[in-house]
């Protein structure tokens, strides 16, 4: 005779499976961890996912993710407003800005274009980013995005749009390997792209 559903713990286990990068086996493994814990720290974990989504929006000015509207970067006076790194996504600017390198400002994308996909120019910050490339007095864009297809196609497209309004339009160094993705590249390979950044 098959053993009993447990409605509720057969519904958390179906939760965590949504989540990216977690099967079957590590959602069952979750929810019997959340089931062995105190209550105290299933309503801890439970008010952190709500605390997330009710208070973490983007930054009106680069779309980076924060809590405060403008973000902390964009506030921070002691920034160079004339050099704006173009990232894929917050995530990106995260790896970025952990080497201590830059002390400009980013704007983030919110993805790439992948035409196939259906992702077009509209469904990205791109007339944000040369609206603010227009007004904000930036000497230098510096084109970020990850060194896959897709990112350097959008560097490409975004190039062809900045190249007429007399900014330097940048890449970092091939010290990230084509294909990786920047949240994933050490201290070290960021440094040396960040440093040897060339002209597009």
């Amino acid at each position: 005779m098959p053993a009993a559903r447990i409605e509720s713990l057969e519904r958390l286990r179906e939760e965590f499976q949504k989540l990216p990068g977690i099967g079957a086996r590590s959602a069952e493994r979750l929810a019997f961890y959340i089931l062995r814990e105190p209550r105290e720290c299933a309503e801890a974990l439970a008010r952190a996912i709500l605390d997330v989504k009710d208070n973490v929006k983007h930054c009106r000015t680069c779309y980076n993710l924060t809590e405060a509207d403008p973000c902390a970067i964009c506030s921070d006076t002691q920034r160079d407003g004339g050099e704006l790194w173009v990232v894929e996504q917050p995530k990106d600017l995260m790896a970025l800005e952990s080497t201590g390198l830059i002390r400009g400002r980013y704007h983030v994308l919110l993805g790439h274009l992948a035409p196939l996909e259906g992702i077009e120019p509209g469904d990205l910050t791109i007339k944000p980013l040369v609206d603010r490339v227009k007004s904000a007095g930036v000497r230098e864009v510096v084109l970020a995005t990850n060194p896959t297809a897709e990112g350097d196609g959008t560097a490409l497209y975004l190039e062809s749009l900045l190249s007429d309004l007399g900014v330097k339009v940048t890449r970092p160094a091939r010290g990230l390997a084509v294909g990786s993705q920047l949240e994933f590249a050490t201290p070290g390979m960021l440094e040396s792209a960040i440093r040897g950044r060339t002209p597009m």
